[in-house]
């Protein structure tokens, strides 16, 4: 596919890199206004561009990764250039109804919610369309399922997928530094700290997804009678670990309907 991506920010490189990487064969343009800080993606074999519309006439899929107050001035700028793309949107709160209306129903509209790990092939990306964009939205499903996996959701869980799947990587790293902090208090340097807390959640993760059984029946594997895994459970659980990172996530989504 030739693929234009509007928004050379950490989630518009991180597509980019990903397709360039793991999705062979594709024209990935890439913009930015300022594009010095994305100069280095043209050694991936990527296009880089400050003029948004540079040969937009000649993308399959146009990839929308701009902040919502961007998306008026972004889509003046290129509809006059275009007719039927389709368009992927990665713009938080911006619903599929209000795309169509600002795009008057010329073009195949699909929402996405990938997250910054597509840069390895690790996102998992959200999705969603209507049903009469359905041959669109399985076209994206399959780019996305080359950068991780890519989830088919309802509209109205797009919201709850930011939080759950995009904010959730900084929620996994900051476990990931909590563990590596431990790590150097019981005795490891800080690189071999970050390096078994790194591998273990990823590990755990990779259990979870294989076996797609409740996260607590792999837990029993781990935890023995009067064994110091359970001690450190408990001592966790009284802590608030669980009811920290729940409350957490609800106040990121509730932040994102305000």
């Amino acid at each position: 596919m030739n693929i234009h991506i509007i928004g050379g920010g950490n989630l518009g490189v991180a597509i980019a890199i990903g397709l360039a990487n793991f999705s062979k064969g594709n024209q990935i343009t890439i913009t930015r206004r300022n594009t010095a800080q994305i100069q280095h993606l043209s050694q991936n074999g990527i296009n880089v561009s400050s003029n948004n519309i540079e040969n937009i006439d000649k993308a399959d899929l146009i990839i929308l990764t701009i902040k919502p107050y961007q998306i008026d001035t972004v889509l003046n700028e290129i509809l006059p250039h275009i007719s039927n793309k389709i368009i992927a949107s990665a713009v938080s709160g911006v619903s599929l109804e209000t795309l169509q209306q600002k795009t008057k129903g010329a073009h195949p509209i699909v929402r996405i919610m990938p997250n910054i790990a597509a840069q390895f092939a690790e996102s998992a990306t959200c999705i969603s369309f209507s049903e009469q964009n359905k041959e669109a939205g399985e076209q994206v499903v399959s780019l996305f399922n080359h950068l991780g996996t890519a989830i088919v959701i309802e509209e109205k869980l797009m919201d709850a997928a930011t939080v759950l799947g995009a904010c959730g990587t900084a929620y996994a790293l900051r476990y990931i530094r909590a563990s590596m902090q431990a790590g150097i208090e019981i005795g490891f340097d800080a690189q071999t700290a970050l390096a078994i807390a790194s591998q273990t959640a990823k590990g755990a993760a990779k259990m979870a997804l294989e076996e797609k059984i409740h996260p607590e029946q792999l837990i029993d594997r781990v935890t023995t009678p009067q064994g110091c895994t359970i001690v450190g459970l408990n001592e966790m659980e009284h802590r608030g670990f669980s009811s920290a990172l729940i409350r957490g996530i609800k106040t990121s989504l509730q932040k994102i309907k305000e």
